[in-house]
């Protein structure tokens, strides 16, 4: 109901102002400006397009020759060189942004705005419904816009940004954009393309796109297992062998052996959209629909199916003790023994599709008080199956639609802002043996706001949410409802027109997700058995952050730091314990407290005006501690990395070094991970004279071969990151 009447009343007006004459063609060609690319030092994820520099938390925007040279083909790793980011890497396929050392439920990632209304939050190996091959630009925003998209977004907002719904009209009939990639490390072979077309004079843009990607098992640099991993196996096999299993001995030495390719993490994925839009004057209505099919394996730990108890060795000796049971017990003990062996030996793999459409609407209201109204909607309709060989083992469905109306306030001298309402709802259904989580429906409304006042060189800027949240399950009998207010306050202050300071501070509350209420099972991709509590209360969070940038003397700078105080932290942690011969992983709740700095500088070496030569230095830490003195799992470890670039005429060379330290601040139960260096280099070419619509790309990342693993995944000691990667590519637009 809430959701219709929204709709409802945001189409009313779209289509009585679109109709209005007075929006005549040639109005249309004065506002031509409006529909321009977006510069890639504007933001756009938040109710009034600003500079960067005006942003008063930290924001990323990666868009043209940048994103080209970042993407990959998961969210998570094409952001992975952006400040204050990394990722989950669970594999090649499935990868989530994890934001100062924030992940989950606390990063929202957005398409356009709107969520991508997937199972992406119930496990790391679940992939986000997100294209970044087809993405426009990809914006990381943090600070008080944030709360614009939602409370979870503590850590910060990811928009992915697509012309899915045509975003302009395009200057000329027919526009085309194509792009091509291959790898070596992944045998990568993709394409996609995208086509927008001008009706004539009527305003009404269409828009077509489609990509196709395939990929081979991840090539990796030495031994697939982490030492510590593989000195277990090892000791595992001489166990298995002393007691007469040889032939699990030697599938257990296989793994520990088994170095240069990560098995089964092979992909397909074949995506298609289509759009149009409408414009008139300032004012625009367009929907679109499309479908994502993606299939990709899931990486097994070695030797997690291998566990013989003494329970096991009591039955098997019971069976040569008794003849006339002989049958019976062998059946059993086989049985029992196919129980134990499934996890590790049968390949697991992922199949999902997702149909989905959106509504966006963007209408002029004049010059009253409110300058426009903003409306987004977006209905998916996600199936995703997980295999265990070539049976079905667990099917999740999800239907759910989220929508956000804003009013967008006209400036008023120096105040400005806007207003809105959220409305967000998921029906989650999982079936099968090792449905981890009970089926549950969440419903949630919002309302929010934004202002900011600015004069001379001080600047204000507030934000504020209500979120009233109900999760429910059936199944379980239970019912949750949360209300939830959350707030953030920002201070500017030019120091001079090219650099400025400030500080943030922000209270923020989010409902607990149905995952971390409700999970409770094996869950057969992961090899973890997952436990939730319906108890969980609200995550509250204080935070203060400090930052200052700007440039001088040819120089750009970014610098942050931030502190976060959790009140009732909810993690997943393992406890030590195993279930179904796999280890337990409980959801607990507990104060925490986040540190952290960030910071980047580039600046031109030589500049003559038709060759440049520049460098860019980056660096981050966190640091996070729970109440009880233990470290928060999964922390990223202190990383610095700089990078010379070069750029005359028709080419752009750059050549990088990336360094991650060892991370010895571990969780209970977790295990270390050692350091590693990345060196890397790419040269990009514009063939043609004067026109930068064609870009060829050559990369080598990780050139001397070396293995890393990401402190941040749960799958680090059997998933390193690829070994040596020669990548070719090619964008064409037209």
């Amino acid at each position: 109901m809430r959701i219709s009447l929204l709709l409802s009343t945001c189409s009313a007006i779209a289509i009585f102002t679109l109709s209005n004459p007075a929006l005549a063609e040639d109005e249309r060609a004065e506002k031509a400006a409006l529909h321009e690319q977006t510069p890639a030092n504007i933001i756009v994820t938040a109710p009034f397009q600003r500079d960067r520099s005006d942003i008063l938390s930290g924001a990323s925007v990666l868009q043209g020759s940048d994103l080209t040279q970042a993407i990959r083909p998961s969210i998570g790793e094409t952001l992975q060189h952006t400040p204050g980011v990394s990722a989950t890497s669970f594999g090649p396929s499935a990868s989530r942004p994890v934001l100062r050392g924030l992940q989950g439920e606390r990063v929202r990632v957005l398409v356009d705005g709107i969520g991508s209304i997937d199972v992406s939050n119930t496990s790391v190996d679940h992939a986000p419904v997100v294209n970044p091959l087809l993405a426009e630009r990809i914006e990381v925003l943090r600070g008080p816009q944030s709360l614009l998209f939602g409370a979870s977004a503590i850590g910060g907002v990811v928009n992915v940004i697509d012309k899915r719904i045509p975003l302009r009209l395009p200057s000329e009939s027919v526009h085309v954009d194509v792009l091509a990639r291959s790898d070596t490390a992944t045998d990568l072979r993709e394409f996609g393309g995208s086509l927008d077309a001008r009706l004539g004079n009527s305003g009404f843009v269409f828009h077509t796109d489609g990509s196709w990607r395939e990929t081979d098992d991840l090539e990796v640099a030495g031994f697939t297992v982490a030492p510590e991993l593989r000195a277990d196996l090892l000791a595992d096999a001489a166990e298995e062998e002393e007691e007469g299993h040889l032939e699990e001995a030697e599938e257990l030495r296989e793994a520990a052996d088994q170095r240069g390719f990560v098995p089964n993490t092979g992909t397909e994925t074949w995506t298609a959209n289509a759009g149009f839009a409408f414009f008139a004057g300032e004012s625009s209505l367009g929907v679109s629909f499309g479908v994502y099919d993606s299939e990709y394996g899931i990486p097994g730990r070695p030797g997690g199916g291998h566990h013989h108890d003494e329970e096991e060795h009591e039955d098997h000796d019971e069976d040569h003790e008794d003849e006339d049971h002989d049958d019976e017990d062998h059946d059993e003990d086989h049985h029992d023994e196919e129980e134990g062996h499934e996890h590790g030996d049968v390949p697991v793999s992922i199949g999902l599709r997702q149909y989905r459409a959106d509504l966006r609407g963007d209408i002029f209201l004049g010059e009253g008080f409110f300058e426009r109204l903003r409306f987004r909607a977006g209905y998916s309709d996600y199936t995703h199956t997980e295999f265990e060989g070539d049976e079905v083992g667990t099917v999740f469905d999800v239907q759910g639609i989220e929508a956000r109306a804003e009013l967008v306030q006209n400036s008023s001298g120096p105040w400005r802002g806007s207003i809105g309402t959220q409305y967000y709802y998921r029906d989650f259904e999982a079936v099968g043996a090792e449905a981890f989580v009970a089926p549950n429906r969440t419903d949630q409304i919002a309302f929010f706001a934004l202002q900011e006042y600015a004069t001379g060189p001080f600047q204000v800027e507030g934000s504020v949410r209500y979120e009233n949240t109900n999760v429910e399950s059936d199944t379980l009998g239970i019912e949750r409802d949360f209300d939830t207010f959350s707030g953030a306050l920002g201070f500017a202050y030019d120091v001079s027109p090219a650099v400025r300071t400030g500080i943030n501070l922000s209270r923020v509350a989010r409902a607990p997700a149905a995952e971390e209420l409700f999970s409770n099972g094996p869950h057969i991709a992961t090899q973890a058995f997952e436990i939730g509590d319906p108890d969980l209360e609200e995550e509250k969070a204080w935070g203060a952050e400090i930052f200052a940038r700007g440039s001088f003397a040819g120089a750009s700078f970014s610098i942050a730091a931030y502190r976060n105080w959790f009140d009732d932290f909810i993690y997943l942690a393992q406890n030590g314990e195993e279930e179904d011969e796999l280890p337990v992983y409980v959801f607990l709740q507990q104060d925490a407290t986040y540190t952290g700095i960030e910071g980047e500088l580039a600046f031109d070496l030589i500049d003559t005006g038709s060759f440049t030569l520049g460098t860019e230095l980056l660096g981050e830490y966190i640091h996070a501690e729970l109440d009880d003195d233990t470290f928060v799992p999964r922390i990223p470890p202190l990383h610095l990395a700089g990078a010379l670039t070069a750029s005359t005429g028709a080419f752009d060379l750059r050549g990088e070094v990336e360094w991650y330290d060892e991370q010895n601040d571990i969780a209970p139960f977790e295990t270390a991970t050692d350091g590693y260096t990345f060196v890397n280099a790419s040269i990009a070419w514009r063939p043609v004279r004067g026109d930068n619509s064609i870009t060829l790309l050559l990369k080598a990342d990780n050139i001397f071969d070396v293995t890393g693993r990401r402190h941040t995944s749960f799958t680090k000691d059997y998933v390193p990151l690829a070994g040596r990667n020669i990548s070719a590519s090619l964008r064409a637009s037209f």
